[in-house]
């Protein structure tokens, strides 16, 4: 037998962020609990600023019954000499019976206690106190509030609770608060309990008394709202997701309306003006015909006739936020670009100060360009003199924007306000471009660098972040990561292989090293092979039999395992591959580092001849990438197969045995200059 199931928690104003973060686990932790508790329905999670609530149309009004069985010890340890031994009676106590109701079984052909007991399932509503105090404490939001004098907390104070199944209001006290049969609407309508005489009449109290109760809904009417006001204004409204769900969270009655600030802060840099009013009023920024317009869309939770002192509000809140920026930026701009101040501002214990990291980021850049200038020349036009200077000038000023009001006051746009005061005071495109692209990219499936000086620019970033911090013994363990050292491992790893740069790990660190204290470099390039494994999209075993061929270059790492990866995914490598396997485990015995020269003047079978013929054939020729060369090498299975239908390798005679065992391993040898097959699993 089922009922309806509704449980409300009122709160305090949720903060949406907390919330957003853990709302898949919340309605997991439900899950769960109804599952321990042998009460698994089908349920609906739905929440507002002021309420938490747990719905479902059919709530088992009990447990489902339960049969426990038990087997205890042997029958001849529990009884000795017509006594009960010590076994048997705790066997007897741990059932909760006298030892003669206990019964015997066979187990694995010995007797052994047994006692089988059916459990009457518990009705739900004397399971509901425990099951909501246990799914409220495993909400974790981070920082927690106390109110009054108690002593538990939650991340806002309960204010009134419901827990009604069926026509049943059922007795739960959570945090001081008794379950009744009364819940709240929105403030501008009504700011007393409002009595809910069934479930059934629940949510439809609730919008007459202006709140939408699912966030669904809420989102779809603000969406709707934002196509009418852009039809109504030819306006684009931003939509940001993330910034949509935090206004979804704390609305129970949003409204779109269109403000506007004055044009005179349109001198602003766009970011300044949608950092201003998304981070700090959660408003969303408007274009006209793809550029910022003054305008803004906030999502009011007001429930009035008029609007309009709404939009007033808004808009008075607004102007200082800007009038603000405007003065930091037009200071900013007077004072011009400096780093002066950075040699008091330290980075991280143990390796000095912004001024020294500056230092050793233009050590690193420099070094790179060196490795990097054809591809920087062909890219730019200019000469290597030139490119010099300018990657010298851009590290210089990379970090420079961290003493400017504006940085100080708006930290997330540090190197982008960078890039607009160096674009302002006649920078060289390349310097102001690069400022503004240094931390690229900032996370996976973000862009990249829009060219190879930014790009080194960037890498030399990452580099003095990875080798610094590693030098000082702090190495990222288990899931913690504080200063991002994967995500630095993995932007290099996409900015090499978007760009076709060489990247040896030993080398680029041992280029490197000498500006940092002395640490275990091999540490570093283990770390750097571990995010690699993480990176690349490729069957994990293309990617170990590539790092098995002893390949230590990033970029040319990437071309083999796609390579390789491109011919393993095709539905005929798995019944194909069984031969190479074979290659592999005849060569395992094969020192391939030795002279594996072969004499065919030993050859005795035709076999051997077609096989070395075809061998020969694809080793002499030029690939222009490492996919033709493996389907060639992977050509050879005809000749591989007929080899070894006819020809016995391990034969007596010591000669023709080395002869056969060198050409097998030929074979091996050269598909290991890209991967090692004998790792590949299919």
């Amino acid at each position: 037998m089922t009922q309806p199931l509704l449980i409300e928690i009122g709160v305090e104003e949720l903060p949406a962020v907390p919330l957003l973060k853990i709302i898949k686990n919340i309605e997991q932790s439900w899950k769960k609990i109804l599952a321990a508790y042998r009460l698994e329905s089908d349920f609906e999670f739905l929440y507002t600023p002021r309420r938490l609530v747990i719905r479902a149309e059919a709530m088992p009004v009990k447990q489902t019954d339960s049969v426990i069985e038990l087997m205890g010890p042997p029958v001849q340890a529990a009884v000795r000499d017509g006594e009960v031994t010590q076994a048997g009676q705790g066997f007897a106590k741990k059932c909760g019976v006298a030892f003669e109701d206990l019964g015997c079984v066979d187990n694995n052909g010995r007797e052994v206690l047994y006692y089988k007991k059916e459990e009457q399932g518990a009705a739900t509503a004397d399971l509901l106190q425990a099951m909501l105090e246990e799914w409220m404490g495993s909400m974790a939001f981070g920082k927690m509030m106390r109110w009054g004098s108690r002593s538990d907390e939650f991340i806002r104070p309960i204010r009134w609770l419901q827990v009604r199944l069926g026509e049943d209001s059922v007795d739960v006290t959570l945090f001081g608060v008794k379950s009744g049969t009364t819940t709240q609407v929105h403030r501008m309508v009504n700011y007393e309990a409002v009595e809910v005489s069934n479930i059934n009449s629940y949510e439809t109290l609730l919008t007459e008394g202006a709140v939408m109760l699912k966030p669904s809904d809420r989102e779809a009417k603000i969406l709707t709202e934002f196509d009418a006001l852009e039809a109504a204004h030819g306006i684009t409204i931003e939509r940001d997701s993330a910034l949509l769900a935090e206004v979804v969270a704390i609305t129970e009655n949003p409204k779109a309306l269109v403000g506007t600030f004055d044009a005179l802060f349109l001198e602003l840099p766009p970011e300044v003006i949608i950092t201003s009013m998304k981070e700090h009023q959660r408003y969303f920024p408007v274009f006209e015909h793809g550029k910022i317009a003054n305008k803004f869309v906030v999502v009011s939770n007001a429930y009035t006739e008029n609007y309009s002192k709404v939009v007033a509000g808004n808009e008075r809140v607004l102007r200082p936020r800007l009038a603000d920026g405007l003065f930091f930026y037009r200071n900013d701009l007077k004072n011009g670009l400096s780093t002066d101040g950075l040699e008091k501002v330290q980075f991280i214990d143990g390796l000095g100060t912004l001024a020294d990291k500056i230092a050793r980021e233009k050590n690193i850049a420099l070094r790179l360009l060196g490795l990097y200038m054809e591809k920087v020349e062909a890219q730019t036009g200019k000469d290597n003199a030139a490119l010099e200077k300018l990657m010298d000038r851009a590290v210089t000023l990379a970090k420079a924007d961290l003493m400017s009001e504006m940085v100080y006051e708006f930290t997330e746009l540090q190197g982008l306000m960078g890039y607009y005061y160096a674009k302002a005071l006649g920078e060289d495109p390349l310097v102001y471009n690069a400022i503004k692209e240094q931390y690229m990219p900032v996370g996976e499936g973000a862009e990249l660098p829009s060219s190879v000086f930014s790009a080194i620019v960037a890498m030399s970033a990452k580099l003095d972040t990875l080798m610094g911090l590693f030098s000082v013994g702090k190495i990222p363990t288990g899931s913690k990561d504080p200063f991002a050292l994967r995500r630095a491992v993995n932007g290099i790893v996409r900015i090499v292989t978007a760009y076709d740069l060489a990247f040896d790990m030993d080398e680029v660190v041992a280029l490197l090293g000498g500006a940092y204290d002395d640490f275990d470099t091999a540490l570093l390039t283990d770390f750097i092979i571990e995010r690699i494994n993480k990176s690349l999209d490729a069957n994990p075993s293309v990617i170990a039999s590539v790092l098995a061929s002893g390949e230590r270059d990033i970029n040319e790492i990437a071309k083999k395992v796609a390579a390789l990866n491109d011919i393993v995914s095709s539905t005929t490598f798995k019944e194909q591959f069984s031969t190479f396997k074979r290659v592999a485990n005849i060569s395992k015995d094969v020192d391939l580092d030795a002279d594996l020269s072969v004499d065919t003047r030993l050859f005795v079978e035709d076999a051997e001849v077609a096989l070395y013929s075809a061998y020969e054939k694809v080793i002499t020729q030029d690939y222009a990438d490492y996919k033709t060369q493996l389907e060639a090498l992977f050509g050879i299975k005809p000749e591989l197969d007929a080899y070894f239908d006819n020809v016995m390798v391990n034969v007596d005679d010591a000669v023709l045995k080395r002869n056969r065992l060198h050409t097998i391993g030929s074979v091996y040898k050269s598909f290991r200059g890209i991967a090692d097959i004998k790792e590949i699993s299919v």
